[in-house]
């Protein structure tokens, strides 16, 4: 009972923070009880992963993220796995894909947010694990953004990868073609 209350007054606190002190929207919403793949795009900022948490302790979903090592180091590696971080060795060749829909398998993970950019500096092609996970577990993904510009956090639609990459990227680019990125303002 006092775990739900302390859940509870922390839905509560990162609403309140996120709509009436840093005055954000979100618009859309995260399917409970449901598997799927978010994909944030664009990720051009520290201030993602702060908009990011306020959203996942205000929707009270167990979001799982995956990030690269180097933000797991001694210091810091508490703070991100209790946060839903998973640290990836991008320089050791894995089948990452593979290894994340075994985790959907297990029901380890439920949902998992990715930034199919990879980084936050500005690409010209997203990398493809994300598609991958989700074409592979059979999962809808949900092309989410945060527009820096309207303060809005936009949650698309599910989308179903058809196995076609070239016309599914089209179709997800088309979903977060107009929004403004912090570092792009």
């Amino acid at each position: 009972m006092l775990k739900n209350i302390y859940r509870q007054m922390i839905r509560a606190l990162s609403k309140f923070i996120l709509k009436k002190i840093i005055c954000w929207k979100v618009i859309g919403s995260l399917p409970s009880n449901e598997k799927y793949v978010i994909a944030v795009v664009p990720h051009s900022s520290y201030f993602d992963l702060i908009i990011a948490v306020l959203i996942r302790s205000y929707s009270g979903l167990k979001i799982k993220f995956i990030g690269k090592k180097e933000l797991f180091n001694p210091i810091t590696s508490f703070f991100f796995k209790f946060l839903g971080g998973i640290p990836v060795d991008r320089s050791k060749n894995t089948n990452l894909v593979d290894e994340v829909v075994n985790l959907f398998d297990q029901n380890e993970i439920q949902i998992l947010a990715i930034a199919p950019e990879g980084t936050r500096k500005k690409v010209k092609k997203w990398k493809s694990g994300f598609y991958y996970i989700a074409l592979n577990a059979n999962l809808p993904i949900l092309m989410v953004s945060f527009d820096y510009i309207k303060k809005e956090v936009i949650i698309n639609n599910k989308f179903y990868p058809t196995g076609d990459i070239n016309k599914d990227f089209i179709e997800l680019e088309k979903k977060v073609s107009d929004v403004i990125s912090r570092n792009r303002l």
